[in-house]
């Protein structure tokens, strides 16, 4: 049985983001087809909760490649677009204390429930669950489209430096 939605996302307007899509790019470094989040409507520093959005239009890069006549959202697209909201949060509310990114660690019972396909949004829930400052922060996330749970699970998200990127 499908868990209970973490938030009620319904009482937010989607069309005026708390965070639009220049706010997230101060925090998050993905650029172009890799940007795969649209607005934020909510945050509760409190109980590390978030409220973000994809707008999944008819013109997506993998629309040619990813089921030809049949375009299907990759789940790898749903994992990455949940943790970019979890990074921006983390790195907005500079939750780890360390990093200039927040970067996968590893997911966890992650389901894909439904199908997504262009000319939806895609509205993605998440809230830290285990906060280990300097180390690693832990989320549980789900996404929905039309009030449907379409994905769920757990990822880590962990502290990236540019410092420690080794040239190619």
């Amino acid at each position: 049985m499908p868990p209970q939605p973490f938030f009620d996302y319904s009482q937010f307007n989607f069309d005026k983001p708390l965070f639009g899509l220049d706010d997230i790019r101060k925090f998050n470094p993905q650029r172009h087809e890799m940007e795969q989040l649209s607005g934020v409507v909510w945050v509760d520093r409190e109980d590390h909760g978030i409220i973000g959005f994809r707008e999944i239009t008819d013109d997506e890069f993998w629309i040619k490649g990813h089921m030809p006549g049949f375009p299907l959202m990759p789940g790898v697209l749903l994992c990455e677009s949940a943790a970019q909201l979890a990074g921006f949060y983390a790195r907005k509310y500079d939750i780890l204390g360390a990093g200039d990114y927040l970067g996968f660690g590893g997911m966890d019972s992650v389901r894909f429930r439904a199908p997504v396909f262009p000319s939806c949004r895609l509205v993605i829930c998440a809230r830290a669950t285990r906060i280990k400052p300097r180390l690693r922060a832990e989320f549980e996330f789900q996404g929905f489209v039309d009030d449907k749970l379409v994905f769920n699970g757990q990822m880590i998200g962990v502290p990236i430096s540019r410092e420690r990127r080794v040239d190619s």
